[in-house]
Parts: structure tokens; C-alpha cells; sequence
């Protein structure tokens, strides 16, 4: 199953979802001594390793972030070669000054927002939905 493409409908069927918790964005040299289990994600750039994981777990292992997000799921399974989502919810985020840190992957899109912004963020997602 390759997921939906149609603009229309994935706007119509994005369905958000608030996974619990509060997630930091850290970076590593290495994954030596860090347990994949506990990173929700991650991503190897030229400069570091960027991890995606719960705050506690980034001070248990005294790993430094700027900011404290929340995960939001997009339930819709979006195909990777989708056409305009994420121009389409990025851009009604920021018309309420929400900024939004986007990771596509293989079935949903994932936005994570500064904690603050989750009550509205929510709001402005689930305007979509027809």
C-alpha cells in the first residue's frame, strides 16, 4: 500500500493525534552507549547525529536541547510522493506563528511544535478535517 497522494483528501483525513510526553531534539557523534530502544528517531547528518526522544531520557543520558516539543501524528497514510501537505499544514501553523519541525516517514508525517503551541496547533490541524 503505497498511501494516499490526492491533496484534497489527505488534508480531509490528516486526523492529528498528541502522542503523550515532551520530546527534545539532541545531537551525538556517536550511538555508542545509547539504547535505539529508548530514541523515537534519528537522523545522520555530515555534522552529527540528530535524536528525537523524551526529555527525560536526553537528561538520564545528560544530553543537551534548546527547546521541550510536543509529537503530533498525522494519522493519514500519506504517500511519500504526496503533493503539497506539508506546505498546506506548515503554512497554517505559521499563520498562527507555530513554528513546526517535520520528519515524513514511511506512513505518516510527524510535526513536533514547542510545547507551548500544542493547544493551538491541534486546533489549526483539526480545521482541515471536512
Amino acid at each position: 500500500m503505497s498511501g494516499e497522494k490526492n491533496l484534497e483528501q489527505l488534508l480531509k483525513s490528516i486526523k492529528p493525534e498528541h502522542n503523550a510526553g515532551d520530546y527534545v531534539f539532541c545531537k551525538v557523534a556517536t550511538l555508542e552507549n545509547i539504547n535505539l530502544s529508548e530514541i523515537e528517531m534519528l537522523f545522520k547528518e555530515k555534522e552529527a547525529i540528530t535524536l528525537i526522544l523524551k526529555k527525560e531520557i536526553a537528561d538520564t543520558l545528560k544530553l543537551e536541547y534548546s527547546v521541550i516539543m510536543s509529537w503530533i501524528t498525522l494519522t493519514v497514510h500519506s504517500s511519500l510522493e504526496a503533493i503539497g501537505l506539508t506546505a498546506a499544514f506548515s503554512k497554517a501553523l505559521s499563520e498562527k506563528e507555530i513554528s513546526c519541525n517535520v520528519v515524513a516517514a514511511y506512513y505518516h508525517d510527524h510535526i513536533f511544535v514547542n510545547k507551548k503551541d500544542i493547544e493551538m496547533a491541534m486546533k489549526v490541524l483539526n480545521t482541515f478535517a471536512g
